[in-house]
């Protein structure tokens, strides 16, 4: 389940964290013929699951790494298609790329249990929590 946290700029929650670098570089590469896929962040009670949507990829387009804290995500596929009959020959060509990159507090994560998988245009990344990481119960604290 999801949580919701109230925005404090001297304590920024993981999320905000998270998605803060990725917003500045949207912002900053990006031209008019730029696409650059959505992606969701879901956090569950064991993982961070990050979803690409990347329509007409194949797997093996994909590069997925991590740097440091640094995860990133880039893809790139060239389709070049020759027709040639009696009279021309017609051409084309077809190249699309992106480039993603997210922050990840070393101490979430277990950085060896990280696995992608791509299917039906999404790619999706499991980012399991760390035990330290994970969300512990509510308590109910009695005031004296």
């Amino acid at each position: 389940m999801a949580q919701l946290s109230k925005f404090n700029p001297w304590y920024p929650s993981f999320m905000e964290r998270f998605m803060e670098k990725d917003f500045k570089n949207l912002l900053q590469t990006v031209s008019p013929e730029a696409t650059v896929p959505a992606v969701n962040v879901r956090e569950t009670e064991n993982e961070f699951l990050v979803e690409v949507a990347a329509p007409g990829m194949k797997k093996d387009d994909f590069d997925i790494e991590m740097e440091d804290n640094t995860l990133i995500i880039s893809c790139e596929r060239r389709e070049e298609k020759e027709e040639t009959e009696e009279n021309y020959t017609r051409k084309e060509f077809n190249y699309r790329s992106f480039h993603r990159t997210f922050d990840i507090p070393r101490h979430m994560i277990n950085r060896d249990g990280i696995d992608a998988k791509y299917e039906d245009g999404i790619l999706f990344i499991h980012l399991p929590k760390t035990p330290e990481a994970k969300t512990r119960p509510h308590r109910k604290i009695k005031v004296n």
